[in-house]
């Protein structure tokens, strides 16, 4: 068993997400017997002595049979409403699958806000911690009935790799209607599966752009991403199906595992990277470049080039090379009215009072690429 695997099956506190595709039949409504084989392999894993945290989709999908709606529907208002209905649905069949093993489940309800928001960040950061030691199974699910970033755009899997960081977790399973991650789309001969991803290289040249389901909004592509963040941030990632929960959980024997490509990340550092929306650019030079991101130095006025967006001293804004790359993220020290006559010149040229780091270094995050 690869060192990935391993890790998964120690974990001591583990995130699992499931997809709307995994929980609902093909005409909507929810399909007790996926949702008691799943929360079986949940209970299990926590009767072995981890701390599970489930991040469940399903709650339009759910709420399309008791409102007789045939399938997923475009517009926004009726999805919501969907979501509405159905979350009371999903919640209610999730208490009871759960009370079958005596355990107890809390609801977190979660919006884009809630992890782009620093403060936010650390109030679900408190939630999550005393639920665990409580000896809750906390559920999470997006709040789509008043949320559309989310609705629009599926960004479950995303939501699940912040969460795994957030939680502090050890390991993500993401479980799907699909098995693994193939070099290409599984339905079609000749496709194989890919049991291991140590680094980029060995998702380059990857298509996943087509494979998906019509319940959910997250296809293959959306859980690469999340693998590959979860992982960047030193948290191993197994992908697999929902159908394979069990030996997921117990034996990590299945799907595709992501080692972990980098260290663990403080709170702060981890929502400056991923999590936070940025709000601005600054295009650097070469010689800032080797600085913010070979040597981890603060960023300073004259190795700025020019300034984009409209924000404020505090916001996070995006750190960009001579080719338009970001290489950085970071919160700013200046609004970007001030910005402008500061650029390009050094500290010693700049009035005393506009002489301090336009990024310091603790504020400052380099990207992989």
């Amino acid at each position: 068993m690869s060192a990935a695997r391993t890790e998964i099956v120690e974990a001591r506190r583990i995130v699992v997400k499931v997809g709307s595709s995994s929980l609902t039949t093909a005409e909507g409504g929810l399909d007790a017997s996926r949702l008691d084989a799943l929360v079986d392999a949940l209970a299990a894993r926590c009767a072995a002595g981890s701390q599970v945290v489930l991040v469940s989709s399903g709650a339009i999908a759910a709420g399309l049979a008791p409102l007789g709606l045939v399938k997923r529907p475009r517009d926004l208002a009726t999805q919501q409403a969907a979501a509405s209905v159905g979350q009371l649905q999903l919640a209610h069949a999730y208490a009871a699958s759960f009370a079958r093993h005596s355990l107890t489940v809390g609801q977190v309800l979660l919006t884009a806000d809630d992890v782009v928001r620093r403060a936010h960040y650390r109030n679900a950061q408190r939630t999550f911690s005393r639920l665990l030691a409580l000896g809750v199974v906390p559920v999470v699910n997006e709040n789509d009935t008043v949320a559309t970033d989310e609705i629009r755009f599926g960004d479950n899997d995303r939501l699940a790799a912040l969460v795994a960081h957030l939680v502090g977790a050890d390991a993500l399973v993401l479980l799907s209607d699909v098995d693994g991650l193939y070099d290409g789309d599984p339905r079609l001969p000749g496709s194989t599966l890919i049991p291991e991803v140590l680094g980029q290289s060995d998702v380059d040249g990857v298509d996943v752009a087509a494979v998906g389901s019509g319940l959910g909004t997250g296809g293959m592509a959306s859980k690469l991403a999340a693998a590959r963040l979860a992982a960047a941030a030193g948290i191993p990632v197994l992908l697999t199906a929902a159908t394979a929960a069990g030996p997921a959980l117990a034996s990590a024997s299945v799907g595709t595992v992501f080692a972990a490509t980098g260290p663990r990340m403080s709170a702060r550092r981890f929502w400056l990277a991923h999590a936070a929306d940025a709000v601005g650019r600054l295009r650097l030079d070469d010689g800032a470049v080797a600085a913010v991101v070979g040597r981890r130095r603060s960023l300073l006025a004259a190795g700025i080039t020019a300034v984009e967006g409209d924000f404020e001293a505090g916001d996070v804004v995006e750190l960009l090379d001579t080719a338009g790359l970001v290489v950085a993220r970071g919160a700013v020290a200046f609004d970007a009215a001030e910005l402008p006559a500061l650029i390009g010149h050094s500290s010693h040229e700049l009035p005393p009072e506009q002489r301090r780091e336009v990024v310091h270094a603790d504020d400052l995050v380099p990207l992989t690429r």
